[in-house]
């Protein structure tokens, strides 16, 4: 239940940022956020990072789509089980609907910040639950799933019943 929490959580505050940007900035506006470091610029990107397929926002919206498919059935049919697993699926579920959200809805994805003191794209809180969820899932797949969420010898992918789990 923490884990359906936080995702509603940070899906409705990325949700209510954009909303605030959009609603408060001129296109590509900028005020300060944290000087020196970070500021809050108003951008429309109808690409992914880096505006990788600009105007293809119906393409990123059937990929974000299918990878958010893809990421309920790891959790529904229960492959993924540990804390970091469902941690790293729970900001990807919530990034990929902020950012599907803004596309289906808008037709492009609302961004606002921008790094100060490096080039690097304008991003949301959408993109950084998708980042951290993406690195959390890597350490997660690379370190803990063998040991943890794997299936064992004879034991059927993801159903979490093994004889040791049913108690015989």
């Amino acid at each position: 239940m923490v884990y359906v929490a936080a995702a509603v959580l940070l899906f409705l505050g990325d949700q209510a940022l954009k909303l605030w940007v959009s609603g408060n900035f001129a296109l590509f506006e900028t005020r300060p956020f944290l000087p020196g470091f970070v500021e809050l610029k108003y951008v429309q990107n109808t690409g992914g990072g880096w505006s990788v397929l600009s105007e293809h926002t119906w393409l990123l919206s059937l990929l974000t789509a299918l990878i958010i498919a893809a990421v309920a059935v790891l959790l529904a049919r229960r492959i993924v089980r540990h804390p970091l697993g469902l941690w790293a699926c729970t900001l990807i579920l919530a990034g990929g609907l902020g950012n599907l959200v803004d596309r289906l809805r808008l037709g492009y994805v609302v961004d606002m910040f921008n790094f100060q003191f490096i080039t690097f794209p304008v991003f949301n809180i959408a993109d950084m639950c998708i980042v951290a969820g993406m690195i959390l899932g890597a350490v997660y797949y690379l370190f803990i799933y063998d040991k943890t969420d794997a299936p064992r010898k004879g034991e059927e992918a993801g159903n979490g019943d093994s004889p040791s789990d049913s108690g015989q």
